[in-house]
């Protein structure tokens, strides 16, 4: 990657590098980088999960008739999936600035599909336990926003008081 520059080794990313290649010496991006202390990039890297991925759950797969996630979520999911500042207050506020993310079905659908996501990091050849972590993880504050907007009156306000005041 290039210079320690975070945003080149995310549009580097988008453009379809892959992270996993290895150069002459056995290391990928991530490892290089992390020896040159460029720890931003090592965190944009390891953070990194391809829109692709996502996109395939807003397609009807096998006997289903329906898509795991509608279209019109995966921009939204796909903002929360790729931050790298994993406070849950942060997630509640890019969940906030979607409305159709606060819907509860909207809310369940993505779940699942991070759920899948976790899965599918854990069982491939190469396994990734960050990213299944960090899905995990999401799925979790989400099912935690969940239960907000159906017991609170104000819904995610009181989740990012409660939050607040935890730390």
């Amino acid at each position: 990657m290039s210079l320690g520059n975070k945003e080149i080794a995310w549009l580097m990313l988008e453009a379809g590098a892959d992270a996993d290649v290895v150069n002459s010496v056995g290391r990928t991006a991530a490892q290089m980088a992390a020896f040159v202390g460029q720890h931003d990039c090592v965190t944009v890297i390891n953070n990194f999960f391809p829109r692709e991925k996502l996109d395939y759950y807003t397609k009807p797969q096998g006997l289903n008739k329906e898509p795991k996630l509608p279209s019109k979520l995966a921009g939204p999911l796909y903002k929360v999936i790729t931050t790298t500042n994993l406070h849950p207050v942060k997630v509640v506020y890019l969940i906030k600035e979607n409305p159709l993310l606060m819907e509860a079905e909207a809310l369940k659908k993505r779940c699942t599909v991070l759920d899948l996501i976790c899965e599918k990091c854990i069982k491939q050849k190469d396994m990734n336990e960050v990213l299944a972590v960090k899905m995990h993880y999401i799925s979790c504050v989400l099912q935690k926003c969940s239960t907000f907007l159906q017991d609170q009156e104000d819904k995610l306000d009181s989740f990012i008081k409660n939050r607040a005041n935890k730390n």
